[in-house]
Order: structure tokens, then sequence, then C-alpha cells
């Protein structure tokens, strides 16, 4: 059977190049990199090389890159981080309802450690109101962090006119990069961010590696406390191949990334286009046009995200109806909800992310089975009437 795969949103293969970097480093390359004899200075050397080439993709000093283990524990870094140096200043935190869950859990939880938190609603496409960022600061506010794409509908947000609003009033800024770092072009100079959070296995690294852009200047206690690597920021012996892979994965997106965003826009636009007109009773969720490259969320009425999901990974394709993080729960997104979309459209999305082996005949071949198993869970519901509204 065929078998083809769409949720690279989720996760994305190793590139084959980044996995023949990283094998030497787990045999050969063995030592502990805060080791001053030979076999660690070899391995601390592989780490600053991969330290610029990630610095390289972003515009970043490279002792401005912090690495971590994820693009989660980043997130994580990046708020109580930066919460707990300023709570001397204030307690007021400014993040959006549509956040990643790395990014609203530690919300949460200093919620109940004395800190305000205000999530902004976003527009049916996803977008925040800048006008909005504005009335919602206060003089105790700390912290912005507005997350760069959206992970299960794609809107790219207006990173670069929230920040020039935090700046003006001298607030840390803090953007979830993770989904476009490696597929769009990310300049923390040009964007005026303070810190960025980025995963690597998002863009065809290793899992289990990622990184905090930290901007010079920018107050933040440690996440994690033990010795002092990472410049005494993030301890914890580094993960020496996973982050040699994710230098490598860096240098190859930089290589690689234009091209590669202009072939995904045409499949994306294509499977867009493709199943508005094959299916009734079908909307696109997230902006039509200030989207990820790859990305297509939709709203299939009178199905269950579920259902589409087993019946197509029987016919051999593998999609998502949201973030992989929460794809066990089976509560509707909290995205989709922010939109506005009822709870019982917002179960019925689909979202298909695609990626580096992604082809056109990969998206005829969805074209193809997507209708037809649509309209056999439609024949099975007693709400559908076909041509009805």
């Amino acid at each position: 059977m065929r078998r083809i795969y769409l949720d690279y949103a989720a996760t994305t293969p190793t590139h084959p190049l980044v996995l023949k970097a990283m094998l030497p480093w787990f045999t050969d390359g063995f030592g502990n990199p805060s080791s001053i004899h030979s076999f660690g200075q070899e391995t601390k050397g592989a780490i600053e090389e991969a330290r610029e080439k990630v610095a390289g993709l972003v515009g970043a000093e490279s002792d401005e890159i912090v690495f971590t283990g994820s693009g989660t524990e980043a997130d994580n870094f990046a708020i109580k981080g930066v919460a707990y140096a300023k709570e001397h200043e204030g307690k007021h935190i400014i993040t959006t309802a549509i956040e990643h869950h790395a990014v609203i859990e530690p919300c949460k939880f200093l919620e109940k450690r004395g800190f305000k938190v205000t999530y902004l609603s976003v527009d049916r496409d996803g977008l925040v109101d800048l006008g909005e960022v504005k009335k919602a600061i206060t003089d105790e506010t700390i912290l912005i962090s507005v997350m760069h794409a959206n992970n299960e509908i794609g809107t790219i947000e207006p990173i670069q006119e929230i920040a020039r609003i935090a700046k003006d009033r001298e607030i840390c800024f803090h953007t979830d990069a993770v989904q476009t770092v490696g597929h769009l072009p990310v300049d923390v100079d040009e964007l005026k961010v303070d810190l960025v959070s980025i995963s690597a296995h998002k863009f065809c690294g290793p899992k289990g590696v990622g990184a905090l852009y930290i901007r010079k200047g920018t107050r933040i206690v440690p996440f994690m406390h033990g010795g002092e690597q990472e410049h005494g920021r993030r301890a914890s012996t580094q993960n020496v191949p996973g982050i040699v892979g994710f230098g490598k994965a860096c240098q190859l997106a930089q290589q690689e990334m234009g091209q590669e965003k202009d072939r995904l826009e045409t499949l994306r636009d294509k499977l867009i286009n493709g199943i508005l007109h094959r299916i009734d009773h079908v909307h696109l969720n997230g902006h039509p046009t200030q989207r990820l490259p790859n990305n297509v969320n939709m709203t299939l009425e009178f199905v269950e995200g579920e259902s589409i999901l087993l019946n197509l990974d029987l016919v051999g394709i593998a999609a998502s109806t949201g973030s992989a993080c929460s794809s066990s729960v089976l509560e509707a997104s909290h995205v989709l909800l922010a939109l506005g979309l009822p709870h019982e459209s917002a179960h019925s999305s689909l979202r298909l992310s695609l990626g580096q082996e992604t082809t056109e005949k990969d998206v005829d071949y969805v074209l193809e089975k997507l209708p037809q198993i649509v309209n056999k869970l439609r024949a099975m519901s007693p709400l559908y009437k076909p041509g009805g509204k």
C-alpha cells in the first residue's frame, strides 16, 4: 500500500546528511564537553561550531544561542526565566489564546504563583489585533509572548509590529518560532525580538534538541540549575550528537529554504483549492495567504476529525487534527475555538502539513481519496443533507 506522510508540522524525518554528521559523536567523539582533556575539548568545539550555524540561520551572535532539550523547554525557559527575573518590576504577561501548550501551560503555572496573564483574542483568520496588544499593556507588564506562526492553522502573526510596540514600552518580547525557523527567513534583528524558541526536529533535524535565542542585555534567570553548561544558563551535559545534527539541519535549511518554500506553497495551494472544489460544506482555517507554506487546515462539516484520520490511515495517508502534543486528548482544539468555531466544527478539522518528501502525486492521491472518505462518513450521518446548508 502507498504511504504518504502529511504530518510534517508534528515532526519531520531526519535528513540523511544530518544523521551522517551526528553518527561520529555517538562513538569516537564521546567526550564530555565540560572536561578539560582533549576528548572533552573536541566535543566542546563541535558544539560551538553548531552554535554558530544555528545563530547564522536567525541572524544572531553565537553567544546569544542557548541549547535546550526541545522547543517546549525553550518556551518554558523564556517565560519563566523572564517572569522571575523581572517580577520586582511587575507581574503581568501578555500572550494569545492560540499559543502552543508549551506557552499556555507555563503561563497558567505562573498565574497560580501571583502573576496576571492576559490572553489576547484573535480574529476569524487567527490574527492578533495590534490595537488589542496596546490596550492590554499596563505599568505591570514585563513580557509579551506571541507565536510567529500557529502550529495548527498556519497563520503568520505580525511579529515585527508587535515587537515594535513592546520595544516602545521597554517590555521584553518573546516569540515561539518553532514552526517558522528553517522554513521561512527569520532574522532576529529585523523582527526586533528579544527571545526566540527553536526546535530542530521541525526542519529535518533530530528530536530532543532545541534552542533559545536570548538577545544580549535581556534579563533572564536560569530555568535549570546544576552545572555551568551553556555559560551558566542551562545546566546539564549537552546532547552533543543532537546539537551537531541541529547545526547541520540549520546549514541545510539556509541552502534550500527559498526554493523549498516556493515548491511547498504551490503544492499547498493546489491541495487547498482541490479540497474546496471537490467537497462541499468545507472551509479553510487560518489566514488565506498569510500562512505557513506547508500548512492546510480545513473544517469538513458533518464528519469527525478522528474518523477522517483513521480512514486516511487505512489508505496510507498520515495526517492530524491539530497539535501532536494534544493528539490523545478528545477535547476540541483551543485554537479553533478561539477562531470562533462551534465545538462540532472544531471537532471536524483536518490538518495536512507538507514537507521535504511531499510530491504533486501525493497531493493528487489525497484529492482522490479524501472526498471518497468524507462522502462515506457523511452517508452515515443523520445531520448531513447533500447540497443542503
